[in-house]
């Protein structure tokens, strides 16, 4: 292979929701003591977290600074 299986953007896109799913699902599970809630919490807040942190992070394709990308939003 000669390049990376996943391009950086995307990495970092997943690993965010990865971590935000974790958190919300280790709280869901600290407040109402029931693992099967924590879980489904958990995967419900790292499925949406990847539009919200695709949509966050500017992507290299539309070759507009970060500034023109901001007010479009």
């Amino acid at each position: 292979m000669n390049g990376p299986l996943l391009p950086l953007r995307s990495a970092l896109v997943f690993l965010m929701a990865v971590i935000s799913g974790t958190v919300a699902g280790w709280l869901c599970w600290i407040a109402e003591g029931s693992v099967p809630r924590g879980v489904l919490a958990g995967l419900a807040a790292a499925g949406l977290a990847i539009p919200f942190f695709n949509r966050l992070i500017a992507s290299e394709a539309t070759g507009r600074p970060c500034e023109e990308v901001r007010g479009h939003g």
